[in-house]
């Protein structure tokens, strides 16, 4: 793979990520294992809709889904994603309080 390529890559990838829903769904999946409808339930939203966001993310391998019966469940496919999220988690913390000191030294 180029250097181009692995870029595009990379990018497409954090496109994938680049949903509120898309992120509370790979959070609800964080304690294991859940049904479509289960996911509908919890975020709350249509269950065609979850569906359709559960599809960008197997797309991109970031999730995996097995059928039982009707039902269709779905599983991280790499827990790696995890330390990714929570590397953002606290990037966007360690950049909201550099915010909080801008602002509070602004308020002269």
């Amino acid at each position: 793979m180029t250097t181009t390529q692995m870029r595009i890559f990379k990018a497409e990838f954090f496109k994938a990520l680049a949903n509120p829903v898309r992120i509370s769904i790979l959070d609800l999946l964080r304690t294991g294992e859940k049904s479509v409808n289960d996911l509908a339930i919890s975020i709350p939203m249509e269950q065609s809709a979850v569906s359709q966001h559960l599809a960008i993310l197997r797309a991109k391998h970031l999730v995996k889904n097995r059928k039982e019966g009707n039902s269709v469940f779905y599983s991280i496919a790499d827990p790696a994603i995890f330390v990714l999220l929570d590397d953002a988690a606290r990037i966007f913390k360690n950049n909201l309080i550099d915010l909080q000191d801008l602002v509070s030294n602004a308020e002269v």
